[in-house]
C-alpha cells in the first residue's frame, strides 16, 4: 500500500518552507486532495505571503499560515506546542528551506572563497534548522500512525557522485542533512514503526535559489516548482517503512550517497 492508502484517517500535515516555490506548490497540491485534512503552513512570513493568501480564500481553515523562522529554535518550542495543542499527532512533515547564495552564504567556487560566516549561514539553513524541527515535533511523530518526514537534500550533497567539485558550504551542507535524517530515521522506526523518513532531490527547479545558475540548464531540465512538487509528492506516496532513510532523485532513482 502507498502512503496515502495507509491511513486510518484525514492527514495532518506540516510543510516548512510554504511561502514560495515547491513549498508554495507542495502546499497547493496537498490541499487538492481529500485525504488531507489541514496543511500547516509554515514560513517566515507566512501570514503575509501572497500565494498563501490566495489558497486561504479557496480552502479556508483546511490551511494554518504559521509565522516561523526554523533557524530560531525558540521559535521552534512555540510552534511544536501549538501543534501539540490543536492536533494529536502528524502524518507528514516536508521541509523544503534551503539556502545557497543569500546573505554571508555563497556558491564558493574554490577553497579561497571559504570563510566561517558563509560555512555557519549555510549549514544553519540546510542542516540544522531541518533536523531541530524534526526535534520539536517528534512528539507528534511517535505512535503506531503511518508518518513520512521529507527534507529538500540535494544530488551536489552526495558524495558518491561528487565530480566537479566547487560549492563547498552547500554540498557539505546537504551532506551533513543526509546524514542527520539518515540517523533519524533509525530513532523513529523504534518510536513508530510506520515510520519514514527521506532525503529528496528535486531537480533544477526555476526558483530563487537556481536563479544565477540556470544559463547552461537544458530547457527541459529546468523544471516549474509545480512540476518538481508533483514529483516528490509523488517518492512521498511510493515510499514507505521498508525505505526509511534513504535518499531518492525527483525521478524515483536512488542517489549514491
Amino acid at each position: 500500500m502507498n502512503f496515502w492508502q495507509r491511513l486510518s484517517e484525514p492527514a495532518e500535515a506540516v510543510v516548512c518552507g510554504a511561502s514560495r516555490g515547491i513549498g508554495l506548490a507542495m502546499t497547493e497540491q496537498l490541499l487538492a486532495r481529500a485525504d488531507i485534512a489541514r496543511v500547516w503552513a509554515v514560513a517566515r512570513n507566512a501570514r503575509h505571503a501572497t500565494g498563501l493568501a490566495l489558497l486561504a480564500k479557496t480552502h479556508g481553515e483546511r490551511l494554518e499560515r504559521l509565522d516561523v523562522d526554523v533557524c530560531d529554535e525558540t521559535a521552534l518550542t512555540e510552534l511544536a506546542s501549538r501543534l501539540r495543542d490543536a492536533i494529536p499527532h502528524l502524518h507528514l512533515l516536508v521541509c523544503s528551506i534551503g539556502i545557497l547564495h543569500s546573505g554571508a552564504a555563497k556558491a564558493e567556487k574554490g577553497l579561497a572563497q571559504l570563510d566561517m560566516a558563509g560555512l555557519q549561514a549555510t549549514f544553519k539553513s540546510n542542516a540544522f534548522a531541518p533536523i531541530l524541527l524534526l526535534k520539536h515535533l517528534l512528539p507528534l511523530l511517535r505512535g503506531r500512525h503511518p508518518c513520512t518526514v521529507a527534507a529538500l537534500s540535494a544530488r551536489v550533497g552526495s558524495i558518491g557522485d561528487n565530480r566537479l567539485g566547487g560549492w563547498y558550504s552547500y554540498r557539505a551542507s546537504k551532506a551533513a542533512l543526509n546524514q542527520l535524517l539518515h540517523t533519524a530515521s533509525i530513532e523513529l522506526t523504534r518510536l513508530n514503526p510506520q515510520s519514514c523518513v527521506l532525503s529528496l532531490h528535486p531537480g533544477t527547479t526555476d526558483t530563487e535559489l537556481s536563479k544565477p545558475f540556470q544559463a547552461n540548464v537544458p530547457a527541459d531540465k529546468l523544471f516549474a516548482p509545480s512540476y518538481s512538487a508533483e514529483c516528490l509528492l509523488a517518492q512521498i506516496e511510493q515510499h514507505g517503512p521498508a525505505q526509511t532513510g534513504t535518499f531518492w532523485g525527483w525521478d524515483g532513482k536512488p542517489i549514491p550517497w
